[in-house]
Order: C-alpha cells, then sequence, then structure tokens
C-alpha cells in the first residue's frame, strides 16, 4: 500500500470533487491546485496550497501554461526506489505528488456543439493530459484519477482503506488513464483530419470521414462522396486486389453482384453485368485494367454511382464524365491497412485485415474425384468472391464468371438457394458450375441441393465434425470436393 499524502487537482468538471477534496483533507492530505479549481475548492472551505506557488511562475498565456514545470512533473514522474530520483528530488527540492486528480478541457462537446475554430482549439487541453500520461506511466507510486467517471471510485476507494493504494489499484486507474488520453487524442485527430459527407448511411445520419484523404483513392470527377459509398469503395478496391487477371467486378452493398476475369476488359465487362444486371443498377463498377473508350461507351449505358480503374483514357474519360454527378476515382495504388477497426459500444474491435488468397497449392482434394484441370481456375475465382461475400456465402462460378450468389444469409442452404434462383433467374445453367461456401458444410444438404443442380465441383474449408457426411454424398454422386483449411467468414 502506497500512502496518499500529496494531491494534485486540477479538473474542468467540479461535480463531486468537494466531497474527495474534503476527505483528503480531513486525513491529512496536502491539496495541489490550479487556477480555476484552485478558487472554486477555496470557496468552499478547502484550503490548498497553488501550483504557481511552487513553480514560482503564474498562470501565463491566457491558461495555456500553468502545472508544465519539473517542480510538479518531477514530484509525479520521481521513482521512489530509484536513489537516482531520490538525490535529484533533494537536490531540487522536489517534494513526491501521490495522487493527481484530472478532467479535461471537453474538447468534443464543443466540436458537437459546432463552435468556433478558435473555441475548439482552446478546448485542446496541454497540461491536463500530460499530468494524465505522466501519473499513469508512474503508477507504480502515482494513484491517476483521469476524468470525472473515476470521481466515484476513488471516493468508495479512499473511504474503505483510508488514503492508500495498492499497486492493483493505481495499475487499473492507469490503465483508464491512457484510454482517456487515447479517446482524447482520437477525437482531436479526428477534428484535424475528418471531411465532412453528404450524410451517413441515410440522410437523416450526419456522417464523416476521419482519416488521411491520402489514403483513398484520387477522385478526378463527380459529386461529394457518401458513407455508403465509400464502404463499397473499399469493399471494391479489396476484392479486386486479389485478381491479377484482368477483372471486372460490379459491387452492391460491399458485395459483388457481378465479377468475371477475361482476356479483354470489354468481355470482363459483359461477362460482369450478365451475372446480374439488375443489381448492377446503383452499383460501383471496379477494374484493374485501364478504361478505354469502347469499355466507356458499354459501361454509361448503365447508370453506376462509381467506376474505379487504375487509369482511364481521354475518349474513356470524356465519355464518362458526361454524368456530372457520377464519381470517377483512380486506383493510384491504395495501400489496404493490415489492422482494421470497428466501432461498437464503448469500444473498438482490432483485427488483421483478411489478405489471404488461396492457391493451387492450398487445394486439398478430400473426396475419390479430383478436380479436373479445367476447373481449378474457377474454383480459385469463386474462392477468392466467397471470401468478400457477407456471410453466410456461396457463389456459383464457370469460366470465370460469377453467375450466382446467396450473401448475409442465416443458413448456408437459404445462401445456396438464393445462388440457384439468382444463376437461373438470369439465363445460366448451373450445370457443370462451381460451388464455393465461406465456411465449412455442417450437412451434407448443401452438396445435395447443388447436385441436384448439375454443380459437381466444389471447394469449401472444410473442418467440421461432419464433414465426412458431404464427402460421402459426393463420393457417391460424382462430385469433386477440395477443401482449404482456411475459413472466410466476413461479418
Amino acid at each position: 500500500m502506497k500512502q496518499i499524502k500529496k494531491a494534485l487537482i486540477s479538473v474542468y468538471n467540479k461535480d463531486g470533487i468537494i466531497e474527495i477534496a474534503s476527505f483528503l483533507k480531513k486525513e491529512g492530505v496536502e491539496i495541489l491546485s490550479t487556477g480555476g479549481t484552485a478558487s472554486f475548492l477555496e470557496k468552499n472551505g478547502i484550503q490548498v496550497s497553488k501550483v504557481e506557488d511552487l513553480t514560482h511562475y503564474p498562470s501565463i498565456l491566457g491558461g495555456r501554461v500553468k502545472t508544465l514545470h519539473p517542480a510538479v512533473f518531477g514530484g509525479i514522474l520521481g521513482r521512489r526506489d530509484n536513489p537516482s530520483d531520490q538525490e535529484e528530488f533533494s537536490k531540487y527540492s522536489i517534494e513526491p505528488i501521490d495522487l493527481v486528480i484530472v478532467d479535461l478541457y471537453p474538447f468534443e462537446e464543443y466540436v458537437e456543439k459546432e463552435a468556433s475554430p478558435e473555441e475548439i482549439i482552446e478546448k485542446i487541453d496541454i497540461g491536463g493530459i500530460s499530468l494524465i500520461r505522466a501519473a499513469a506511466k508512474n503508477f507504480n507510486d502515482v494513484a491517476i484519477v483521469p476524468s470525472k467517471a473515476q470521481y466515484g471510485y476513488l471516493l468508495d476507494l479512499l473511504k474503505e482503506q483510508g488514503c492508500r493504494t495498492d499497486l492493483s489499484q493505481r495499475k487499473y486507474l492507469a490503465g483508464a488513464a491512457f484510454g482517456v488520453s487515447a479517446s482524447y487524442d482520437r477525437a482531436i485527430f479526428g477534428w484535424f483530419n475528418s471531411t465532412p459527407l453528404r450524410y451517413g448511411e441515410n440522410p437523416h445520419q450526419k456522417g464523416v470521414y476521419i482519416g488521411e484523404k491520402d489514403s483513398l483513392p484520387q477522385q478526378i470527377h463527380g459529386k461529394e462522396i457518401s458513407h455508403n459509398n465509400l464502404l463499397d469503395i473499399e469493399a471494391a478496391i479489396e476484392l479486386i486486389s486479389d485478381f491479377e487477371e484482368t477483372t471486372v467486378a460490379i459491387i452492391k452493398h460491399n458485395n459483388a453482384c457481378g465479377c468475371a476475369s477475361a482476356p479483354t476488359p470489354l468481355q470482363a465487362w459483359k461477362k460482369a453485368l450478365a451475372g446480374d444486371p439488375v443489381s448492377a443498377f446503383g452499383g460501383i463498377i471496379v477494374t484493374n485494367a485501364a478504361v478505354e473508350k469502347d469499355v466507356a461507351e458499354e459501361m454509361n449505358k448503365l447508370f453506376f454511382e462509381v467506376v474505379i480503374a487504375p487509369s482511364y483514357s481521354s475518349e474513356a474519360l470524356e465519355i464518362l464524365k458526361s454524368k456530372k454527378n457520377r464519381i470517377i476515382l483512380v486506383n493510384n495504388g491504395v495501400k489496404l491497412p493490415k489492422i482494421k477497426f470497428r466501432s461498437l459500444f464503448g469500444g473498438i474491435l482490432k483485427q488483421e485485415r483478411d489478405a489471404r488468397t488461396e492457391t493451387p497449392a492450398d487445394l486439398k482434394s478430400v473426396t475419390v474425384l479430383s478436380p479436373q484441370k479445367d476447373k481449378i481456375d474457377d474454383l480459385l475465382f469463386a474462392n477468392k468472391l466467397v471470401k468478400h461475400s457477407k456471410s453466410n456465402a456461396i457463389v456459383l462460378a464457370k469460366d470465370k464468371q460469377l453467375i450466382g450468389s446467396g450473401v448475409g444469409q442465416t443458413s448456408r442452404v437459404d445462401a445456396l438457394k438464393q445462388a440457384i434462383e439468382k444463376a437461373h433467374s438470369f439465363g445460366f445453367s448451373t450445370e457443370d458450375a462451381v460451388m464455393a461456401s465461406d465456411a465449412f458444410f455442417p450437412f451434407k444438404d448443401c452438396v445435395q441441393i447443388a447436385f441436384e443442380n448439375g454443380v459437381r465441383t466444389v471447394i469449401q474449408p472444410g473442418g467440421s465434425i461432419r464433414d465426412g457426411e458431404s464427402v460421402d454424398f459426393c463420393n457417391d454422386h460424382g462430385i469433386a470436393m477440395v477443401t482449404t483449411g482456411i475459413r472466410h467468414f466476413k461479418h
């Protein structure tokens, strides 16, 4: 246990701070305080020592500099068990500070109420955030209360065990402190690096992009990019980055509704559009090939929101720019992040991006029949598409063309039925198509339905305790199945 003998209090939100300061004072703790906090405590009958009396400097520059001084930060950062630090304590007459209580300027509050830039900048806390980080770094000796959210925790702790803290409590508070610091800095970064969007997912929702604009593909024409556009643009670039052969894909709600690889961009475009010309309306087109006049002329027959390509001929641009709102983007080597984040509740999920792409060497034949050589390319093509489709997902492909997909379904059977229905509705025969699944088959029902519709080659991760049922059905009905050992869920 560490005894609290000296505390520094510098807070914006003062609700509840009187009770804490009164308890500390009653227990004989010296309270060091700044500006408005010191005045507030003294008005409420609590005697404090002022920081300026310690540093011999007044609060200067309109309050921007109050605590940034070795007498303050030395007292916080000095290690009690370090002889060299203790010598310097004595040499420079530094007294240790055992507890730091801070509540930062409400930066986000001023951003939300759309205050002027000058007001917002003045609410970027410098001294407070420095005190938080210093005390948290030295949690071995110092307890840090980084925001009003921890006032109650501290008061309960003080009442229960007197003005003492143990290491586990100080470490817990330090963790909370770095959380406050990270969140605060993230909000400031967001304000400096935010690009307003037309709206969020829906017109009644506000939306902004927070990040470096250089990380986005270059826009050379069209209206302002929306929240939903950005989600589809990222999905499009992630998908096309998995293909080396000339490929065109049409993205709708983060899923490919059309995709094909072919010897020429024009052939790839026509095959991609044929996969689902209904869903293609209003979608996003992405290709890994330069867009020339012939492709632009065909694309221009369709209403679409965004086109992404590595380059465009001048004739192609003239055609595509005929629609003033059409967003034309150049994929100039956009680097996909290795780490992806998703916010939820009051926190963030962090994971590696799914950068895995299977090759022929990853395919393990688990049935008596192995895939015919001319089906290997289709299997890998379908597997790339199912990787980029919302789970549960099934993809049907033939001759490197997406002919039907089922995405975002609550069962794999429903996903397969949807894929078959879509293929048939656009005039495709599923006879001799290949099927890809983003996860294993827990039962034989999917391979049975696929067989009844002419599918004779299947790729899936495998890994179910009931894999044998699907394998046995395939063996009994002349289906070739390969597994990859890699699941590609996309939620």
